[in-house]
């Protein structure tokens, strides 16, 4: 029998591999396997839809106990599926947290990572109403999901993007993936060493801000309610998690469209541009590529540009296409590039 591995696909082309075909029974599911979450109705027709995502974290593989406090990590692990039903307009409301946990961890090990799942619960007005716990061989495993609501005319899916649409996104670019690259870099200088605290301290001074990206995001809760007050809907929109170019790719892909985006309109931190030049890194490429900035990329009619003008922390950075111009990043010179996903992938060989 033959063999495929599976980093041949990649994560998207896995999912896609594995669920090809597959065609809701329950006249109870409106949307299934495809988007930020999934959409279900339970009322007939009447009232909220029902929004659900979930999402696993592995240990080694999405974050470093090395330099991740606990605390962080089970807020930064609640708060990334609030953001995936936010990226779909609507309201977390409930979660449920399942753990698996190798020997190495104490009883006071998880009231820690507790104690930052409750506080992200209590910010955002979200209930923990329940979950599972294993013993884990290979550290410790962390799945969440994640329930919300939404009224069905205002839900936002993947696919509505139309030529001559505004492309948009919330805060900044690559400025968690710089924090990520700070960490890793005190990590490797400390060597075998234990990291001291004024050692980090000094390490990381003036640099806060990206360490707080990186370690303690937020979901963009008060984006969809300045988009709500100023009447705007937009046409598709999800969370920047793996990478702007990964994600307006899924975006064009799904609304078969294309793209063009601009270098110079694109949002980045000062900090993040000085590290990135420490680093002789690309700041546009972080920028691009980063991934887990949990902004909101959407996209807007173009009707509504007087609308979004005023509204903070809101950037437009280009426009759609038609599908056959494809997926560009016009160049500060005037050159156009064709958008890669470089951003995060599992299951790549490296």
């Amino acid at each position: 029998m033959s063999r495929t591995e599976i980093s041949t696909l990649g994560e998207f082309g896995l999912i896609k591999h594995l669920t090809e075909g597959i065609v809701p029974r329950q006249s109870s599911t409106i949307k299934g396997i495809g988007d930020d979450a999934a959409v279900m109705d339970f009322n007939g027709g009447k009232g909220q839809k029902v929004l659900m995502t979930t999402d696993l974290l592995l240990e080694g593989v999405h974050f470093n106990l090395e330099y991740v406090p606990l605390k962080h990590l089970g807020y930064k692990a609640a708060v990334v599926n609030f953001s995936d039903i936010y990226a779909m307009n609507g309201t977390p409301t409930q979660i449920t947290v399942s753990l698996g946990i190798s020997a190495r961890f104490s009883i006071e090990d998880m009231e820690e990572l507790y104690a930052g799942i409750r506080l992200a619960c209590e910010h955002y007005g979200v209930d923990l109403v329940g979950g599972d716990t294993s013993a884990s061989m290979t550290g410790l495993t962390i799945s969440i999901t994640c329930l919300g609501t939404a009224a069905e005319k205002d839900i936002v899916y993947r696919n509505g993007a139309k030529e001559h649409d505004l492309i948009c996104v919330s805060g900044n670019l690559g400025t968690a993936y710089m924090g990520l690259q700070l960490l890793e870099r005190e990590r490797l200088a400390m060597g075998d060493k234990p990291m001291v605290k004024g050692e980090q301290i000094e390490a990381f001074e003036g640099r806060e801000y990206l360490l707080e990206r990186q370690l303690k995001p937020e979901a963009r809760r008060d984006i969809l309610e300045q988009l709500h007050k100023a009447g705007i809907k937009p046409t598709a929109m999800m969370d920047i998690s793996d990478g702007l170019s990964s994600e307006i790719m899924h975006i064009c892909q799904q609304s078969n469209c294309g793209c063009a985006i601009y270098e110079d309109k694109l949002p980045i931190d000062y900090q993040a541009a000085v590290v990135a030049e420490e680093m002789n890194l690309n700041i546009v490429t972080c920028a691009l590529n980063g991934g887990e900035d949990y902004e909101l990329l959407f996209t807007c009619d173009i009707k509504d540009y007087e609308k979004l003008i005023p509204l903070e922390d809101i950037y437009i950075i280009g426009h759609i296409t038609k599908p056959e111009d494809g997926t560009i990043l016009v160049t500060r010179g005037g050159g156009e590039m064709q958008l890669q996903a470089q951003g995060w992938q599992a299951f790549k060989n490296d």
